[in-house]
């Protein structure tokens, strides 16, 4: 059995990885938590900081699922765990982390 030519094996490649993580800033957060959150009287799980922009919203294991809806408001992709941002990198068009 012969291998696939080059170019499949490259574009299949190219498929799985992720440019965002690399595009990711390093931003100061804007707040020290879930402000919808807060003007709700609600809690969160955990809290995620936007590398694109430095919003604080709450994770998708949260009730109300602040950052997912901050990607899809602005189209930032890339998002990181706080406190440990720097390990923990999450990419919402991949939806996957990084």
């Amino acid at each position: 059995m012969t291998p696939p030519p080059m170019h499949r094996r490259a574009d299949a490649g190219a498929r799985h990885r992720c440019s965002h993580g690399a595009a990711a800033r390093q931003v100061e957060p804007l707040s020290t938590g879930c402000l919808p959150c807060r003007q709700q009287g609600e809690g969160w799980v955990e809290l995620w900081l936007c590398l694109s922009c430095g919003w604080v919203a709450c994770c998708d294991n949260s009730p109300n699922q602040h950052a997912k809806a901050h990607y899809q408001e602005t189209d930032h992709p890339v998002a990181a765990r706080l406190p440990d941002g720097a390990h923990r990198r999450w990419c919402y068009v991949h939806d996957r982390a990084v």
